[in-house]
């Protein structure tokens, strides 16, 4: 299974070396753009990180 992580708030303001890293590593630079990424434990706890700056959903691909 595949996830969709949109950013959907702006990292301004946050802790710029955890969670702008974070967003970095997982390819996200500008509000509502997207990446599909695999579902795996890493990103899960990426995603984790960064959860109030990120909308998730499931792709069945």
């Amino acid at each position: 299974m595949k996830l969709r992580i949109t950013l959907v708030k702006s990292p301004i303001g946050y802790n710029r070396r955890k969670q702008r890293a974070t967003l970095k590593a997982l390819g996200l630079k500008r509000l509502n753009s997207s990446v599909v990424k695999e579902d795996i434990p890493p990103i899960r706890g990426m995603i984790n990180v960064v959860s109030h700056l990120v909308k998730v959903e499931k792709v069945d691909e």
